[in-house]
């Protein structure tokens, strides 16, 4: 291996270890946000559980999100020839938008922004051909349209459910009851996150293994595995206090019975998503999740304004983050890197 491929990797993994840092911070919200609101959990108890959680959720549930990453978006040819400028280029517009949107504190997609990342480098490396658009279709365009509607759909649905359910309840008991079940949910929500974000990092480094010819093919390896996985708690384990009011207090007032409808909705779609191999964000489904609980009480219980400002970044994401890594890409070949 050559001294400039070597550098090349060492450039590449201390990214995707920081992106997948920042993911964690970052995404730290989409788990126990609602179990803080409705004071189910104290924050750092919350913390702590969503740590151990998404560890546990990126080194046991399967690779199948890092094969899409790792194998479905760019064409092969590209990362054999120029991988270690396409994969760096991504990387940078990920973080980028990822601490973009968080200094402004709203809730973007992590996963899309990665995504994003790969399709502006390669494009501008190699033009629109480097990219597989039937791939991107298929895995990850209409998840990432269908998965947030399923949010909101099945979050109301669930509730009414459980609203029909325990409609002669006291409300107090019935809070006090789901407020117990939510360090269930919070559980659930976090493993399920584990099992989708840091698979991401996980084809992009071992995309870049397999670039270097460092791997024989794009099975990733376990200590990759592991890498991601630590990364990912740690970054949890640091907090997102920004994004987490937004999302627990500012879209709609929460109760535990809304806490948890929500976040056993949100779970189970991105757990069936990621044995799919589809890249969902976590952002997006516990958003509309959340506005689909709030919605069943009454319509106007929801801030649409609020939720129109995380909607316009999640349309943003994809097309900002793509261009910003266009953007690093073409600085990159500029300098000679």
């Amino acid at each position: 291996m050559s001294q400039s491929t070597m550098v090349g990797l060492i450039a590449i993994f201390a990214l995707a270890v920081s992106f997948d840092y920042i993911n964690g911070f970052h995404d730290t919200a989409n788990a126990i946000a609602t179990s803080v609101a409705t004071r189910a959990l104290k924050p750092e108890y919350a913390i702590f559980l969503s740590a151990s959680a998404n560890f546990v959720g990126a080194l046991v549930l399967g690779t199948a999100v890092a094969g899409t990453i790792g194998s479905g978006i760019v064409q092969d040819n590209l990362v054999l020839g120029n991988g270690s400028t396409v994969l760096v280029a991504a990387l940078l517009g990920a973080i980028a938008w990822n601490l973009i949107t968080w200094r402004l504190s709203i809730p973007s997609s992590s996963s899309h922004a990665l995504i994003g990342g790969l399709i502006g480098a390669a494009w501008a490396s190699a033009g629109a051909g480097a990219v597989q658009w039937g791939t991107f279709a298929g895995k990850i365009l209409v998840p990432l349209f269908s998965s947030p509607v399923l949010g909101l759909v099945i979050g109301f649905a669930f509730m009414v459910v459980i609203l029909n359910l325990f409609v002669r309840a006291d409300p107090r008991h019935m809070n006090d009851r789901f407020r117990k079940l939510q360090i269930v949910s919070a559980s659930y929500m976090a493993l399920a996150h584990g099992s989708n974000d840091a698979q991401k990092t996980m084809g992009i480094m071992t995309l870049a293994l397999f670039s270097a010819h460092a791997i024989p093919d794009k099975t990733v390896p376990i200590w990759v595995i592991l890498m991601a996985a630590t990364a990912m708690s740690l970054g949890t384990a640091a907090g997102g206090w920004r994004i987490m009011k937004t999302m627990g207090q500012r879209v709609v007032k929460l109760d535990p019975v809304h806490g948890f409808a929500a976040e056993t909705t949100a779970a189970s779609i991105i757990m069936v998503a990621s044995h799919f191999g589809m890249p969902v964000s976590t952002t997006h489904v516990i958003s509309t999740a959340i506005m689909g609980v709030g919605t069943s009480d009454r319509i106007k219980a929801v801030r649409w304004g609020i939720a129109r400002g995380i909607i316009t970044a999640w349309i943003l994401t994809i097309p900002c983050s793509a261009a910003i890594a266009a953007t690093a890409c073409l600085a990159l070949h500029v300098v000679g890197l």
